[in-house]
């Protein structure tokens, strides 16, 4: 029942060429930036893993991070809701080129499709995007007078996540807005793999306070004084 792992590289080991990723976080707010650049690395030494699909908020910010991976050419389809944030250079340059896909979703049916796909819900209805281009080839069914959109669920190979306070089973709380997509990510991927600023002894973390229980979480990996993706963009910090 141990799911920690001694460090980065064991943690993000396994990560194969064409994979759904989902990747935690809101802007920085939760960003498991230290697995991303391991997930890096590994690209870096072997070239693999390639022609991802990533599911995040948003396409990444400045040279780091989300981003790092669209400059390093990992990336083959992002799946989010803010394709432009503070420094969507990594993104838009891709897009522009040909180089990469984009399915634009709004944040609330993101938010959904990703708890849909953790729940077994195949399919739900949502009238957000009836209308738009968004819903061109969708299905429509109209309730109380009133038309939806049906949208699929999201699920994922991976999840990588970033959590305040794990132990070793697994269970998991978070540090405030962190939280976000998380917990909805942990339960849509086939392996959750998590950094945390700390891992305490089992049975520590009061059974009220555990946010994702350790059913959902398949490697943990301490990371004490996680970078801030905020930070480091205003520190003109380049992961690419």
């Amino acid at each position: 029942m141990d799911k920690t792992v001694a460090g980065l590289p064991e943690a993000v080991a396994g990560i194969e060429d064409g994979m759904v990723v989902m990747i935690g976080g809101f802007g920085g707010a939760g960003a498991p930036i230290e697995l991303i650049h391991a997930l890096i690395d590994r690209f870096r030494a072997t070239g693999s893993p390639k022609n991802l699909t990533v599911i995040n908020n948003n396409a990444g910010n400045g040279r780091i991070g989300i981003a790092a991976m669209i400059d390093e050419g990992m990336v083959a389809k992002m799946v989010c809701s803010f394709p432009r944030s503070s420094d969507p250079r990594a993104f838009t340059e891709k897009y522009l080129a040909g180089a990469i896909e984009l399915e634009l979703v709004p944040q609330g049916t993101l938010a959904e499709r990703i708890r849909a796909g953790g729940a077994g819900i195949p399919a739900f209805y949502t009238p957000t995007t009836y209308g738009t281009d968004l819903a061109k080839g969708k299905p429509v069914a109209e309730f109380e007078g009133r038309n939806y959109v049906q949208e699929r669920w999201l699920k994922a190979d991976v999840a990588l996540i970033k959590a305040e306070l794990a132990d070793p089973h697994g269970n998991l709380t978070y540090r405030k807005a962190a939280r976000n997509f998380s917990p909805l990510m942990a339960m849509a991927a086939r392996t959750t793999i998590v950094q945390a600023a700390k891992i305490v002894p089992a049975g520590e973390i009061e059974p009220e306070h555990v946010v994702t229980p350790g059913i959902f979480v398949d490697r943990v990996v301490e990371v004490r004084d996680a970078a801030q993706e905020e930070a480091l963009i205003r520190a003109g910090v380049e992961y690419a």
